[in-house]
């Protein structure tokens, strides 16, 4: 194959602190492979490891790949800006290599490009923007330590206060203290607070329960219900300030792109709790689902990159 006929390609990384995701797209924006990794955020399992992650499932990504040229590399992680922006730097044999935070795939499946806002919540949760300058803000996203809001490690941690609370005796049964009691196999309060305190996974176990309890409330748990809408109005002053520092001219009948992004977020509970939220401070916002991935905002990030 000479110069003229060689393909090139391009890889797209979604980073977070759960799993990681690669693709490799061709010159048409097709995906050619796919592979997953787990989490990379050097935050959470330091930088070292993080890296690690990071260059094993490039090389397991590009084995076996059609002959061919990669010259882009676009990577939209979780974690320290600097440390991503130093570790691409390090990339050169993937072409030419770009850090973001990886708050700009879901931003990119709300507006399109666009000026507009992002709700976004999985293990965590952060409001991005895009002003009509074009420059790009993030807002949130301080780790579970501080609580963001809406988030798969706040909605669990608040459900399994609540089902903690109903097995000490200090607060009414109900359906939120039964999951915990049929998760864990045992009702002695003793046990069950030392699960979350001892055990080396215990954020990932506390981020697993927050599914329960958007189901409970979808079932119509009253304290499933309460913690949603609790933990979601978390999410008010920071899009607030975004409208006020951004957007400052919009109006009603003029609303700015806005879009709610993550598996949570999006079921009928969390979804409604947001739209109420929206509703009792009139944010000028045109709300709309993001149901695609963050990895498909990555895909369209590099097709329209040069």
């Amino acid at each position: 194959m000479n110069s003229a006929e060689t393909k090139t390609f391009k890889i797209g990384v979604d980073g977070g602190a759960t799993k990681t995701e690669l693709i490799l797209v061709d010159g048409t924006g097709a995906v050619i492979a796919r592979q997953t990794a787990p989490g990379s955020n050097p935050s959470l399992i330091g930088p070292d490891r993080a890296r690690a992650v990071l260059r094993d499932a490039l090389r397991s990504l590009v084995a076996g790949i059609p002959p061919g040229r990669i010259d882009r590399l676009l990577l939209c992680m979780a974690g320290s800006q600097s440390f991503w922006e130093e570790t691409a730097a390090e990339l050169g044999e993937f072409g030419r290599a770009e850090a973001f935070s990886d708050s700009l795939p879901v931003l990119e499946l709300a507006t399109g490009g666009a000026p507009g806002l992002v709700v976004h919540a999985g293990t965590g949760s952060f409001v991005a923007a895009r002003a009509p300058d074009g420059s790009i803000h993030y807002a949130g996203g301080l780790g579970w330590r501080f609580g963001d809001p809406g988030s798969g490690h706040d909605l669990g941690s608040r459900g399994l206060a609540q089902s903690l609370l109903e097995h000490q005796g200090w607060a009414e049964r109900s359906a939120l203290g039964a999951a915990l009691a049929e998760e864990a196999g045992t009702t002695d309060y003793v046990v069950l607070s030392r699960l979350f305190y001892s055990a080396p996974d215990a954020d990932a176990r506390i981020a697993a329960f927050a599914p329960r309890v958007v189901e409970l409330a979808a079932r119509g748990c009253q304290p499933a219900q309460r913690i949603i809408a609790e933990s979601v109005a978390g999410f008010a002053p920071l899009v607030h300030a975004v409208l006020q520092r951004l957007f400052p001219e919009t109006v009603a009948d003029a609303p700015v792109a806005g879009g709610i992004s993550g598996a949570l977020l999006n079921r009928p509970p969390c979804l409604e709790a947001l739209r109420a939220l929206a509703a009792v401070h009139a944010w000028p916002v045109r709300w709309r689902p993001v149901t695609d991935p963050p990895i498909e905002g990555v895909r369209r990030m590099l097709q329209r990159s040069p």
